[in-house]
């Protein structure tokens, strides 16, 4: 039985000014939930989203509100190995609150895997890869400053792939800024960029074939959102690979895009797509329809990050990688043994449940009360 459903928000400083289009982070807001069983299993999920308001209709404070004031009480009492009846209960009575939802589903998934003593991939399909390349994001907007950290993330052997947040300056501005990095990493790395919407088409079309020419490998999500129309004719107009991920908000936005080929590459989030069984959906258009796949993050946590890794490593095919990096960015852990990072890669928790354990005395440091 589900005995009590608990949100935690905690407050966790960067390691650096994280700069977006759409914001500048220097603490991430990490949403976490803890479901506690009648059995004595506990299980926690993640629901950390981007700056506030901005990036979208979710904030931290809204996601704790909804779920302790409308959510908890709908499945309080209700069998905890009923995860489907519980999310479909879930679906019914409440509108929208993808990120919410996402982070119950994982609660309850973590629990119940735990409960059967194997890692919650398997419940998700079982795994055919243990570690998952990941990119680093670029994010200081000073361009000598971001190649040195790419150097040092290369001499680490933790990143070769690396992803620009541009879109706060002038197009072109951007674009020269892009093209120094990649001129001074080369071959030696991927390189690619992350609009977060900023552009008009006009713009987009002028820098995507000056990133194109320069060796760019990936452009996500140019254009607004809304706009699917202008990012298929984009995905049409340039061989560089277009990334739709704003656009993307779960299995019937990835069909609609499908069919208009209005995106060469889907940005997977679990949070975005409402839950982990509903991105397995998104995952599942984007192979019929033999369009790539990229494992997004929301700049969770370690919990967050745990539970796409699981995802992540149920595909098939993994064409892009993942940019899975959260706990990096954040100064403190919430994890008793943080995610292990070598050669480039995140390697996928196997323990049961999501194969993580939760530092509660660390989490009570930085929790917000």
């Amino acid at each position: 039985m589900i005995e009590s459903i608990e949100t935690i928000l905690a407050d966790v400083p960067t390691i650096r000014p994280h700069k977006l289009s759409v914001a500048t982070m220097h603490t991430q807001t990490l949403v976490l939930v803890r479901i506690r069983c009648g059995d004595g299993i506990v299980g926690w999920g993640e629901a950390t989203t981007i700056g506030g308001l901005s990036y979208g209709e979710e904030s931290p404070e809204s996601i704790k509100t909804n779920i302790d004031t409308y959510m908890a009480p709908l499945l309080v009492g209700m069998a905890a190995d009923g995860v489907a009846k519980a999310m479909a209960k879930l679906r019914k009575a409440v509108q929208g609150n993808r990120f919410a939802k996402c982070a119950i589903e994982t609660a309850l998934l973590d629990a119940q895997a735990r409960r059967l003593g194997v890692p919650l991939s398997e419940l998700l399909g079982g795994r055919v890869r243990d570690a998952l390349p990941v990119a680093w994001t670029l994010a200081s907007g000073d361009t000598a400053r971001d190649i040195d950290e790419a150097e040092q993330m290369l001499e680490l052997r933790r990143h070769n792939i690396f992803k620009l947040k541009i879109g706060l300056r002038e197009p072109m501005a951007d674009v020269d800024h892009v093209l120094a990095i990649k001129r001074a990493l080369g071959d030696r790395a991927s390189v690619r960029v992350d609009v977060n919407q900023a552009w008009n088409e006009t713009d987009a079309v002028r820098a995507i074939a000056a990133l194109e020419a320069g060796g760019i490998d990936l452009v996500e999500q140019p254009v607004k959102a809304h706009d699917g129309a202008a990012l298929a004719r984009l995905t049409k107009r340039f061989d560089v690979a277009i990334m739709a991920d704003e656009a993307l908000h779960g299995p019937h936005d990835a069909m609609a895009l499908a069919r208009n080929d209005a995106a060469g590459v889907y940005a997977v989030k679990i949070t975005q797509s409402g839950g982990l069984l509903a991105a397995l959906e998104v995952a599942t258009v984007a192979r019929l329809a033999g369009i790539g796949l990229y494992g997004g993050t929301m700049l969770e946590g370690g919990i967050g990050t745990a539970a796409t890794a699981h995802v992540c490593a149920t595909f098939p095919e993994l064409a892009w990688g993942t940019e899975l990096f959260g706990p990096l960015l954040l100064t403190q852990e919430v994890l008793r043994e943080p995610l292990v990072y070598r050669d480039f890669q995140l390697q996928v928790p196997t323990g049961p449940g999501l194969g993580v354990e939760i530092d509660t005395d660390r989490l009570q440091s930085l929790r917000r009360h």
